[in-house]
């Protein structure tokens, strides 16, 4: 029988084209998935009482479907993903909130939806830190380190952020108040404190500080700090009517630092024409004053 031929030179080389552009096919595609990322939290993530609530909510997943208003949410994960866009990144944003309650409820009810490897997960729990004894960090520590251990075990690689909220002037300024007698800035810092401490304890990835960056608002006075005697006209009221939750300039201030610090991209590189601010209606030196506290804040030490 005769010795079947060898391919020629011409066929080899074809084949190994064939074999090199299903390579880079293959690493195009891998290159071209989105990185996933979760936000865990509450109405601060959420976006109570503001124009963000459901701002663009086709452009991320909310774990939880429509709620009682039959909509999902959009919020501050929803401002990440169009700072993302208009960054040329691509990320999956999914959502998981519930109103007025912090990261224990959370890990004890809502497991099912939220253990899956994430890239990316954002932690944000109780602003007064623990509902019955504000300032008290033990319920954040436990929850945290349980909530990490879980992401962690789905993706060892996985970025795991605590997200350290913000002074709220109704803890502060009434008699009664928790935090009375203290500076407006005095509740946040006691906030990042805890959260540093709960971070490192569940071996979190970091912290991105909120709180912090509306005290160097307050303290630069871009932003005013007693909405109970009313804002200057040259300074943003970064809370809405309930002097708790943020107004949109305080929502976009928490998605420019949580885009700063998980990208890695500076936030002032979105510029004065940023899509948010138009679509809110900031004026163009609001939107670039947020975006340096922002960047300020992500530099300090």
């Amino acid at each position: 029988m005769p010795k079947p031929s060898k391919p020629s030179t011409t066929a080899n080389r074809f084949i190994q084209c064939l074999i090199a552009i299903s390579c880079m096919a293959s690493a195009i595609a891998s290159a071209a998935e989105a990185r996933t990322i979760l936000f865990v939290g509450n109405s601060y993530t959420y976006g109570q009482n503001s124009s963000v609530r459901y701002y663009k909510a086709d452009t991320v997943t909310d774990l939880n479907g429509p709620g009682a208003t039959g909509k999902t949410v959009g919020g501050v994960p929803a401002i990440f993903k169009a700072f993302t866009v208009q960054a040329g990144l691509d990320y999956a944003v999914s959502v998981e909130t519930v109103g007025g309650i912090g990261l224990d409820y959370h890990y004890a009810e809502k497991r099912h939806a939220l253990d899956q490897p994430w890239d990316v997960v954002a932690l944000q729990g109780l602003s007064t830190l623990e509902g019955k004894q504000p300032g008290n960090p033990e319920i954040l520590r436990v929850s945290s380190k349980n909530l990490v251990d879980m992401f962690r075990a789905r993706n060892p690689r996985g970025e795991v952020w605590m997200t350290a909220v913000w002074s709220r002037p109704d803890k502060v300024y009434p008699e009664d108040a928790p935090w009375y007698g203290t500076p407006i800035d005095r509740m946040g810092t006691d906030i990042s404190v805890a959260y540093n401490a709960a971070a490192q304890n569940a071996n979190a990835s970091g912290v991105v500080e909120i709180g912090l960056a509306w005290n160097r608002a307050i303290a630069t006075r871009v932003a005013g700090s007693n909405p109970y005697l009313g804002m200057p006209s040259s300074q943003i009221n970064l809370w809405s009517w309930d002097n708790f939750h943020p107004s949109d300039y305080g929502y976009y201030l928490e998605a420019l630092m949580l885009f700063g610090k998980i990208t890695g991209k500076d936030p002032l590189s979105l510029g004065e024409n940023e899509a948010v601010a138009e679509d809110l209606g900031f004026s163009k030196s609001h939107a670039l004053a947020l975006q340096k506290i922002a960047h300020d804040q992500l530099l300090a030490k």
